[in-house]
C-alpha cells in the first residue's frame, strides 16, 4: 500500500519533469486518460485502506468487549443496561422555531390585554363565564407558586 502511494507521488513528479523536457505535443488525450486511471486507482486504494482500518477497529472493539465480559464474569458484576430515554429536549434554536398561526398570535395578544385585575373582576362579575373563571384560577395558582419559590 505504501509502495503504491509512493510510486504515485514520485511517478507524477517524474512525469511532469519528462513532459516539460521533451514533451510530445499530441499526447494530451493519453495523459488525461492515464491521469483519470491513476485517480481511480488512488481512490480505490484509499477506499480499501479505510475498509481495513474500520475492520481493524471493529475487531479491536470485539476483543475489548470480550475482556470486559471476562472481568464482569470473574468479579460477578452485572453489565449496565443501556437505557434509551428521551432526554428532555433543550430549547430549540430560536431561528428554527415553529411559526405561530394568526389565531395563536391573537390569543396571546388578548391574554396580554387581560391583566390580573380584569380577570379577577370578570370572574366576580360573571362566574358563569368559563374563560374568565379559568383565567382567574390560573392567575391565582401562578401567584401562589411564585410566592412559594421565592
Amino acid at each position: 500500500m505504501a509502495a503504491f502511494i509512493a510510486k504515485q507521488m514520485v511517478g507524477n513528479q517524474l512525469s511532469a519533469v519528462k513532459g516539460a523536457v521533451g514533451g510530445d505535443g499530441g499526447d494530451g488525450e493519453d495523459d488525461k486518460e492515464k491521469a483519470e486511471e491513476e485517480e481511480r486507482e488512488r481512490q480505490e486504494a484509499i477506499r480499501e485502506a479505510e475498509e481495513r482500518r474500520k475492520e481493524k477497529h471493529r475487531r479491536m472493539e470485539e476483543e475489548r468487549e470480550k475482556m470486559r465480559q471476562d472481568i464482569r464474569d470473574k468479579y460477578n458484576i452485572k453489565k449496565k443496561e443501556e437505557v434509551v430515554e428521551m432526554a428532555p429536549q433543550e430549547e430549540p434554536n430560536p431561528l428554527m422555531r415553529r411559526k405561530k398561526t394568526p389565531e395563536e398570535l391573537a390569543a396571546e395578544a388578548e391574554q396580554e390585554e387581560l391583566d390580573d385585575f380584569t380577570i379577577f373582576h370578570l370572574s366576580q362579575a360573571e362566574p358563569s363565564h368559563p374563560k374568565a373563571a379559568s383565567q382567574a384560577a390560573k392567575s391565582v395558582c401562578y401567584r401562589l407558586s411564585e410566592r412559594q419559590t421565592h
